[in-house]
């Protein structure tokens, strides 16, 4: 049984010296703001201000992406709201990737055609570039070959400042993307990357991936802040961490934590720091090195943190390849890689490599929680 952390503002009564009674608030203001339909009224210091031990899946508190336009990355998943890929049990949230010829059979990857917008509200295609609420197949240019799920607070919670840790436990099987993130509410200083994001752990499902023989599969995570003016100006470079586990990050469940402050933000893994920016009075456009280009900054009239000075919402997905290098083209794995990045028919390719890929997921056993992301609790204090 995971404990329950219960956060209560309570007003304290004390008889002064009288003998009246006065009433004193033992709430202190915190810098930390919020909205959206699941956020407190109000922010006490150090309080409890959102918090999920998945004892059920909530959906207002989660709320579905739908689309097939892969993250930006031409990654290979349609995320949808269905329970064979995002449910909970037994205290734990999983986000499980499957197979779309389960639902339509193998030869709809190359033949037919997918339409996903749907009549009611939850329904609905969240994100339409990059062909994200209709594609159809053919040989060379198939449709999503993987089902999986993305969940997120954009309606429901919202925040600046605060807390974070997440316990979670990663997936294995190759071609995996796991990741648990922050995306700005409003993009208050302009389209990505110049509102921000914050990546508080990626990681792949390789068992047994290398690059330059160092194992970038399960045995790394990372955290990484993106930011710039334009997405070919971001300064994701000069804000990236990366800590190894012999063991495997799907080994077992760590705690991923974030610390963000109004004069840094922190990364950590089970309380050992992982990395931290604390910009100066040039804030993240001199720490991007943004300021030797011709350039405006978009957050000239923001303070140091901008773009991190704005509310965010959390995100928890397991994406499936992609063409962007997160996965990187000639790395050494017991199969080989089935695509490369530059391929114009590259989910075609993928599809095609299943026999090496798949087995490594393990879907056939234990209801796939090898491949899952497992989330046993998210929890967010205010300052």
């Amino acid at each position: 049984m995971k404990p329950l952390l219960l956060c209560v503002v309570a007003m304290a009564v004390a008889v002064s010296s009288s003998g009246d009674t006065a009433r004193s608030d033992r709430c202190t203001p915190s810098v930390t703001t919020v909205s959206g339909t699941h956020a407190p009224v109000t922010v006490c210091s150090g309080a409890l201000i959102f918090a999920d031990d998945f004892e059920e899946f909530d959906l207002e508190k989660w709320q579905h992406e739908n689309t097939l336009s892969g993250g930006g990355n031409w990654e290979f998943q349609w995320y949808s709201n269905n329970r064979s890929n995002s449910f909970a049990h037994s205290g734990l949230l999983f986000i499980r990737p499957s197979l779309l010829a389960d639902q339509f059979g193998a030869n709809f990857l190359t033949s037919g055609t997918l339409d996903i917008e749907g009549g009611a509200p939850a329904d609905r295609c969240t994100n339409p570039k990059w062909y994200g609420c209709e594609r159809s197949g053919s040989p060379s240019n198939i449709i999503n070959p993987i089902k999986s799920a993305r969940v997120r607070t954009v309606d429901s919670f919202s925040f600046r400042y605060g807390r974070v840790e997440v316990r979670a436990k990663m997936p294995a099987g190759d071609w995996l993307w796991p990741a648990i993130w922050l995306m700005p509410a409003h993009n208050v200083y302009g389209t990505w990357p110049a509102s921000g994001e914050i990546d508080l752990v990626e990681s792949r499902g390789n068992r047994d991936m290398y690059n330059g023989g160092v194992h970038i599969g399960t045995h790394e995570a990372g955290s990484t802040l993106h930011y710039g003016p334009y997405p070919e100006l971001n300064g994701w470079e000069r804000a990236h961490w990366e800590r190894r586990n012999n063991r495997g990050y799907n080994a077992e469940f760590h705690r991923y934590q974030l610390e963000w402050t109004p004069d840094f933000i922190k990364f950590s893994i089970d309380d050992v720091e992982l990395g931290r920016v604390s910009p100066g009075a040039g804030g993240f456009w001199q720490h991007g090195g943004f300021n030797s280009h011709n350039v405006e900054n978009p957050w000239r009239y923001g303070s140091k943190m901008a773009p991190f000075d704005q509310k965010f919402y959390l995100i928890m997905n397991v994406a499936v390849g992609g063409t962007n290098g997160f996965f990187p083209d000639g790395v050494t794995n017991p199969l080989p890689k089935p695509w490369w990045n530059g391929s114009p028919s590259a989910a075609a390719d993928f599809w095609n490599g299943r026999n090496g890929w798949l087995p490594t997921w393990n879907l056939d056993k234990n209801d796939g929680r090898d491949a899952s992301l497992q989330v046993d609790y998210v929890r967010v204090w205010a300052l």
